[in-house]
């Protein structure tokens, strides 16, 4: 089949890699525009565009997917199929138009977590288990016919970030048997509406600064659970001392003793820990607003918290 490739970032890549390396024909990739970035605001290539370069692969960078030079070059292609991960949505007019339709990987398993921040909203609701899906694109945003989806444990400790980076191997190689069961016509789409009889369904919605402050009048469970959805992007974040402190890890440690949420205790060397509803979050990686992300000890190394 001719496959026309749509995506963005890193996690885009590990598929795009993993459908050549499996002799997958990959006429064309569609990916975001170039764009400034960093503090020197130099222009940035995407991802996914500089591997389709290194590999000779035609590139189109449309601003508007429904602008009618956009659309005559995505046909010329005469794809039988589009496979996207990891992009914006598209119009009807781009999904409908190969014949096999377009293909999505999306990081959670559906029903579940539909939205532009699946992993996110997993670990920040103390999921045990996720995976990825892959799925025909329809009208409703992640509410296609399912194709085929592979489970994935989340560990207790275990970071957005770090999650990320299994679903991303994990999603390519499931992405690889979604193609080759649609061209050996293998495979028989289910409908999600099958499967939401009973079920409790959680969305993933995009997140704000504003759903990144920490709320230290919570469980120190969910707490906990917050930094590591969160990490290492967009970052919980909470106040040391007046200064924005962003946390990238953290260990909770429950106590039956009161205490009072949002005040914090430091020895000035090792421990830097903040009150929750039932305990403390002692701080293991942090970034004070101006300094470097550095593990606690050397955090404290220079920085000698007001209360102590």
């Amino acid at each position: 089949m001719r496959i026309v490739f749509m995506g963005t970032p890193d996690f885009a890549v590990a598929s795009l890699a993993a459908l050549q390396q499996a002799g997958k024909e990959i006429v064309g990739v569609v990916t975001a525009p170039d764009k400034p970035a960093g503090r020197g605001q130099k222009i940035q290539q995407s991802a996914v565009k500089r591997y389709a370069q290194a590999h000779q692969i035609p590139v189109l960078q449309p601003h508007k997917l429904r602008d009618p030079g956009f659309l005559e070059a995505l046909r010329a292609w005469q794809a039988d199929l589009q496979v996207v991960v990891a992009f914006r949505m598209l119009p009807e007019v781009v999904w409908d138009m190969p014949p096999h339709g377009t293909v999505n990987l999306h990081a959670s398993l559906l029903p579940q977590y539909r939205g532009a921040a699946p992993i996110n909203h997993a670990i920040i609701n103390g999921e045990t288990e996720s995976g990825v899906t892959t799925f025909l694109l329809q009208h409703e945003i992640d509410t296609g016919h399912i194709l085929f989806s592979e489970k994935l444990s989340i560990g207790p400790n275990e970071t957005a970030g770090e999650l990320h980076d299994r679903m991303m191997v994990v999603g390519a190689d499931l992405l690889v048997k979604t193609v080759q069961a649609i061209d050996d016509g293998s495979v028989t789409p289910r409908p999600q509406d099958t499967l939401l009889e009973g079920v409790d369904l959680r969305h993933a919605p995009k997140i704000f600064k504003a759903d990144c402050e920490i709320d230290w009048a919570q469980p120190v469970a969910a707490v906990h659970n917050l930094v590591r959805g969160l990490s290492p992007y967009p970052t919980a974040y909470t106040l040391l001392d007046g200064k924005t402190l962003k946390v990238f890890r953290a260990t909770p440690e429950i106590t039956q003793s009161p205490l009072v949420p949002g005040t914090y205790h430091s020895d000035g060397k090792t421990t830097l820990k903040y009150a929750c509803l039932d305990g403390w979050l002692a701080l293991d990686e942090v970034q004070l607003e101006g300094k470097k992300r550095m593990d606690v000890v050397g955090f404290l190394r220079g920085y000698r918290p007001k209360h102590i």
